[in-house]
């Protein structure tokens, strides 16, 4: 693997019940843990200018946020100012209902996500698309739901966060499927996971499944990505700062 690396930052999300509780005092806990950056997942009824204040004060970076589309279509212009306020640089969708995943829903849903695209960008932010195993589906010409969602929006306006975990779990190469956005994907998603079905699912820690780390961390890299993000659902073995704490000292014993 090449000795480049990416800043590494965690998915607030892992770790949200902590976050609930004591905001301040676990985005503290995540730096000391070697993170550079966070993505956030909700404010936890907190004000933007509040948030921006802890990250500032903990010397931590808001690269991105997980915003639901319901938000960004219905109150498009404070949604992305708050999250402007918070200092993120890309506004990630996380998900989309299945009326949006075929057809003219889907077809529709482009259409916002090219007016929304422009307003991000109008305020200096990207819009990015997070995937999940469904995006995997084929639609009705043949191609994947994700793969048409870029062919049919201008990469200026909608850029890719792939969360590894999912395409591999899809039956694809992460790897391969990070290069093949080469330029167009500034995130990626670093999700370990054992199992083969939704129900018998496990995550883990990064570095403790069945990805092949080293290979996606390369393929970031080769991609011209800019960030790459841990994020783990849900930690059933173990505390959850201590599941993530396992990953960035994974990451560490790999130089990044």
């Amino acid at each position: 693997m090449s000795k480049a690396k990416l800043p590494v930052a965690l998915a607030v999300y892992s770790v949200r019940d902590a976050a609930e509780k004591d905001f301040e005092g676990t985005i503290a806990k995540v730096k000391e843990m070697g993170y550079e950056g966070v993505e956030m997942a909700g404010l936890y009824g907190l004000e933007p200018s509040f948030i921006r204040s802890v990250l500032d004060k903990v010397g931590i970076k808001a690269v991105s946020a997980h915003v639901p589309i319901d938000s960004l279509i219905n109150d498009t212009e404070k949604t992305i100012n708050d999250y402007v306020t918070i200092g993120c640089e890309y506004i990630a969708i996380p998900w989309v209902p299945e009326e949006m995943r075929n057809g003219s829903g889907l077809d529709k849903m482009l259409k916002e996500l090219e007016r929304i695209g422009q307003a991000c960008a109008d305020k200096g932010v990207k819009l990015l698309y997070h995937n999940h195993e469904f995006e995997f589906e084929k639609v009705a010409d043949g191609s994947y739901m994700l793969d048409y969602m870029f062919a049919n929006v201008p990469a200026s306006l909608l850029e890719m966060e792939p969360d590894t975990c999912w395409v591999k779990f899809a039956g694809l190469d992460p790897g391969d499927y990070v290069r093949k956005y080469t330029g167009r994907c500034p995130i990626v998603h670093l999700k370990d996971y054992n199992g083969s079905t939704r129900e018998d699912i496990d995550f883990q820690p990064v570095g403790s499944g069945t990805q092949n780390m080293p290979e996606i961390l390369q393929a970031a890299l080769d991609a011209g990505a800019k960030w790459v993000i841990v994020e783990q659902d849900q930690s059933l073995a173990r505390p959850a700062m201590e599941a993530v704490a396992i990953s960035r000292e994974y990451l560490a014993g790999l130089g990044w």
